[in-house]
């Protein structure tokens, strides 16, 4: 990224992504969910600010694809992934619901589903900022 603040947010993006992978192999489902909506939500707002805008407050992973397609970013890359499951595990891995801690609720295909959405993610940025 032609910035250092964008190259920042891609920076994290991959640290949070390799910390759901070590969590994931670890049995740490729930927490590698939630590392990996991190990583695929920093590096779409990495993208944003390398726009020049400042990223929404939002942990909505489509709204995040929308604004860049508002500013013409092509994000058809992105139209297969499952970004809005991506999203629901942002909150659903941190907190209990009713009876259920989220250790209870993630398994390990729940945590490589959200690691590859996460990986795919961060590959169509940094595809994104060689073509730019």
């Amino acid at each position: 990224m032609s910035q250092a603040r964008p190259t920042a947010w891609l920076r994290q993006a991959r640290n949070d992504l390799d910390l759901a992978v070590v969590a994931s192999s670890n049995g740490f489902h729930a927490q590698a969910c939630f590392f990996a909506t991190q990583a695929a939500e920093k590096a779409l707002k990495g993208a944003i600010v390398e726009l020049g805008l400042a990223p929404p407050h939002t942990h909505g992973l489509p709204k995040l694809v929308e604004v860049l397609a508002e500013q013409g970013v092509d994000a058809s890359g992105l139209a297969n992934l499952p970004l809005r499951a991506l999203t629901r595990m942002t909150v659903t891995s941190r907190y209990p619901l009713e009876d259920a801690a989220p250790m209870d609720l993630f398994e390990t295909s729940d945590s490589e589903q959200a690691i590859s959405t996460a990986t795919a993610v961060l590959a169509w940025v940094e595809r994104l900022d060689q073509a730019a």
